[in-house]
């Protein structure tokens, strides 16, 4: 059941949220869908996404949502363009139906994730019958890219040459460097949802 924002916010009822996560400028397409609910903070969607999708909170991110920039301040923020605190703002007060947005992971590499509101849903088990803020994903498509592997232009780069050529010297010399048993191709969806329920029932810790 769709609802907007508004009510969201003058309601004490909870929602669920589907989200469909893509990493930009990969082909194929890397992609997650996953549930939260109302009641997490946008810094607690950004450990989901990270758990999602396989990353070791290595880096820095932010969000992008509506003009807005949020994310956890720092003190060599620019004056200027100081974002809002993450932590303080809760899933329920931004987000609505077809609302897209950006996660940005490491200003590195640059890895920006697309996201979408697929479904919004209200939640009508009663409260103590879950852990803390739990998220579960649905499904996904690919393997999560390994840290500092040159943004979406190396990686890409890379997967380009495992097809292409892959007893190569330089595919080979990434395989050794990702790890011999790396598969591109390869999402484990139960073992992300096993990663997000310990983090769950550890309140996001």
């Amino acid at each position: 059941m769709a609802t907007s924002r508004k009510l969201q916010a003058q309601s004490k009822q909870a929602y669920s949220y589907l989200l469909q996560v893509e990493l930009e400028d990969i082909t194929p397409t890397i992609w997650r869908q996953v549930w939260v609910d109302s009641g997490m903070s946008l810094h607690t969607l950004h450990h989901v996404l990270q758990a999602t999708m396989g990353w070791t909170d290595a880096h820095l991110h932010e969000f992008s949502i509506n003009g807005k920039r949020y994310a956890l301040p720092d003190p060599e923020d620019d004056p200027k363009r100081l974002p809002v605190d993450e932590r303080k703002v809760l899933l329920g007060q931004i987000l609505e139906p077809g609302l897209e947005f950006k996660y940005l992971y490491d200003y590195g590499d640059s890895w920006t994730h697309v996201i979408r509101v697929e479904e919004v849903n209200p939640i009508t088990e009663p409260a103590g019958c879950k852990p803390y803020g739990v998220a579960f994903v649905d499904a996904g498509q690919g393997a999560c890219p390994p840290e500092d592997s040159g943004g979406a232009p190396g990686y890409q780069d890379s997967l380009d040459l495992l097809r292409e050529d892959p007893e190569s010297e330089d595919a080979q010399s990434f395989l050794q460097w990702a790890g011999e048993d790396f598969d591109p191709g390869r999402f484990d969806r139960h073992a992300a949802n096993a990663a997000l329920l310990r983090m769950a029932w550890n309140r996001w810790g």
